[in-house]
C-alpha cells in the first residue's frame, strides 16, 4: 500500500500525475533510459487502456495527464516494471555511480531491495473541468521551457507539446477533449 494522502478516486476521468526517481537522479537525461519509459507508456496505452491526454518527461521526473479503467493500479505496476527495466540496464552497462545513488537514496523500509527507482505514489490530482485539463496540459508543455532547456515547448522530444502542435510525437496523445 502506498504512503500517500493522494488517491484515485474516480478513474473515470483523468488525473494529473507526477512520478519522480528517488533523490532527483537525472537518470531520464539518459536516452535509453528514457526509451524504456517510452516503452512502458505504449505498453499501457495499448495493453491497459490507458487514455494519455499530455506528458513530459524530464531529466528526474514525469508529468502525464491520463485516464484508464484502473488507473492507480496500473501506474503502480509501470513503475515497478520500469524500476526493475532501469535497473538491468545500468547494471548491463555498468553504469556503476547511478546504481550507487538508488541504492543511497533508497529508504529504508525497502529492506527486500537492494535499490529503489521511484518516489512513492504518483501524487494523482483529479481533472475536473476543461479549464483544469487546459491549465495542466500548459504546465507539463511549458515545464522543460522553465527549465531553460528550450526556448518553445514543440522543441523538447520527450513531450505531448509536438502532438499539440500537428508534429509526430513519441508516443500518440489523445486530443478529443477539444471537440
Amino acid at each position: 500500500m502506498t504512503r500517500t494522502r493522494y488517491k484515485i478516486y474516480n478513474e473515470q476521468l483523468p488525473h494529473f500525475l507526477t512520478m519522480t526517481v528517488v533523490g532527483w537522479i537525472p537518470l531520464f537525461a539518459n536516452p535509453g533510459i528514457a526509451s524504456i519509459l517510452l516503452e512502458s507508456l505504449r505498453f499501457v496505452q495499448k495493453e491497459r487502456d490507458v487514455i494519455l491526454y499530455a506528458y513530459v518527461i524530464m531529466e528526474h521526473h514525469l508529468h502525464l495527464i491520463a485516464s484508464a479503467p484502473e488507473l492507480g493500479k496500473t501506474m503502480k505496476e509501470s513503475k515497478s516494471y520500469t524500476a526493475r527495466r532501469i535497473i538491468d540496464y545500468l547494471e548491463e552497462k555498468k553504469l556503476l555511480p547511478l546504481l550507487e545513488d538508488l541504492h543511497r537514496a533508497k529508504l529504508a523500509h525497502k529492506a527486500k531491495s537492494e535499490y529503489q527507482l521511484w518516489q512513492e505514489g504518483n501524487h494523482p490530482q483529479e481533472i475536473y473541468s476543461e479549464a483544469m485539463l487546459i491549465q495542466k496540459i500548459e504546465y507539463i508543455h511549458t515545464n522543460p521551457v522553465r527549465r531553460g532547456y528550450v526556448d518553445e515547448p514543440k522543441c523538447w522530444r520527450y513531450s505531448s507539446a509536438r502532438n499539440y502542435e500537428g508534429m509526430q510525437g513519441l508516443l500518440d496523445v489523445t486530443m478529443d477533449w477539444r471537440n
